[in-house]
């Protein structure tokens, strides 16, 4: 939006240039808002009341109240904006943007259409689209929708069966030979995806949604590595006010080389506070009860969790979006004879977000997460004893996506993970990098 809003400031300038005498607030607004200070640019403002009504000092007022969070405030002034100079298109693109952070999305559409047929400049164009996709993503609390996705992509992993380093390792005091299947093997890969969502309206705030997908990751040369996933999952959604709440019920299955790994049911339950059109908390809390097939029936489990999240936009051009969020869980092993697994945890992960240019997209986050089990593997035999075992998981991902056209994005992805154990069975390293070609049916 930096070039839009130069674009913008420059066409103010020149629209207004022969009221010398009032556009003092507003040069003094628009060099706040220049500097990228749209709280100082609002403030400063405020302190001007006598200038409302000024078409210069109302679109600056409206621009930096909007980027500081007062958007009820911005769409005033930038409403009688455009009621002066009603072909100004910079106004009307931002008091789009201001209903579109009130949640008018009607009104918001009918504002950005009419900046999409004057042809603007690509990038201006960009940004358009990206509010109009954004619309019809929430639009699911008024009416039913409907969306589908297909993707395929390419990529190379590190530590394809997440192995150790090495063929030995040392156990209590022991060298072991590691079955070759356990050490780390690199592996290239392709992945195909596709998946649907699905919503209806039940009445007002209240509303109905379901989605299914599938997702497959098959490697060369080792086809025994091959993954395949299905997941279906519904749930109510209820919003009142600046709260939301959120059941659901789950359920997905993992096919390893065309069998059958695993299946996994889940409930969850969240609830979002919105403080202010910047930032939000949350609670949230899930269980899931894991089934596995054959041999590996021993570690069938149940894992609850809870935790709390926060997400914070920052006012700048390339919209930062940062998230945190903290948990902690109980997985309990229903096997006597694999007791061992059953373990607490505890986890936390932040991640930004920015937009870089139009059509660009950049996310980082870390994760970091200890498990603390109930004992040690059954790895020697009687009356070796392994000490009780501790993981800690740490890892770092970047994604990159950029938009082609308006329903098909190219999008990159690397994950540097890390797992320390005082098992060393269980401790590894992994970098997998990826690159897919993603067309949602909009």
């Amino acid at each position: 939006m930096r070039k839009t809003t130069r674009f913008a400031t420059g066409f103010a300038l020149a629209l207004f240039a022969t009221a010398a005498v009032l556009a003092a607030p507003a040069d003094e607004v628009r060099g706040l808002i220049e500097k990228g200070q749209a709280q100082q640019a609002y403030e400063a403002a405020r302190q001007h009341p006598d200038s409302l009504g000024d078409p210069a000092f109302d679109f600056y007022f409206g621009v930096a109240a909007i980027a500081a969070g007062h958007a009820g405030e911005g769409v005033l002034a930038l409403e009688r904006f455009v009621v002066n100079a009603p072909d100004n298109l910079n106004g009307r693109l931002e008091l789009a943007r201001g209903y579109f952070v009130l949640g008018e999305d009607g009104r918001a559409r009918e504002e950005f259409q009419h900046v999409l047929a004057s042809n603007p400049p690509p990038e201006v164009q960009a940004n358009v689209q990206r509010f109009l996709d954004a619309i019809r993503a929430r639009e699911f609390l008024y009416r039913p929708t409907a969306g589908f996705y297909a993707e395929a992509g390419v990529g190379g992993d590190s530590n394809a069966n997440a192995g150790v380093s090495g063929s030995a390792v040392t156990l209590i005091g022991l060298t072991v030979t590691v079955d070759p299947i356990g050490v780390k093997e690199s592996q290239v890969f392709h992945t195909l995806g596709a998946g649907f969502n699905w919503s209806r309206p039940l009445k007002p705030g209240l509303y109905l949604a379901a989605g299914a997908a599938y997702d497959g990751k098959y490697h060369h040369p080792e086809s025994r590595l091959d993954q395949e996933g299905l997941r279906a999952d519904a749930g109510l959604t209820w919003i009142r006010q600046k709260n939301l709440w959120r059941l659901g019920a789950g359920f997905s299955t993992l096919r390893v080389e065309g069998d059958r790994y695993r299946d996994l049911w889940s409930l969850s339950g969240e609830w979002h506070r919105q403080i202010d059109e910047l930032r939000s908390f949350s609670l949230f809390g899930q269980y899931g009860d894991f089934d596995y097939a054959g041999a590996n029936s021993l570690r069938d489990s149940g894992l609850a969790t809870i935790g709390v999240g926060w997400r914070q936009a920052l006012i700048s051009p390339m919209q930062p979006l940062l998230s945190a969020s903290l948990y902690v869980g109980r997985e309990d092993v229903r096997n006597s004879q694999r007791s061992d697994l059953s373990r607490d945890l505890a986890g936390v992960r932040v991640s930004a977000s920015v937009t870089p240019a139009p059509k660009w997209s950049l996310t980082a986050g870390l994760s970091y997460q200890e498990s603390r089990y109930d004992g040690g593997a059954p790895l020697l035999p009687p009356p070796t004893v392994a000490p009780t075992r501790y993981d800690a998981y740490g890892a770092l991902d970047f994604s990159l996506s950029y938009a082609l056209r308006r329903n098909l994005t190219l999008k990159g992805d690397l994950v540097l993970s890390h797992n320390t154990s005082n098992e060393p069975l269980s401790a590894y390293r992994r970098e997998v990098l990826g690159v897919k070609l993603r067309y949602e049916f909009k």
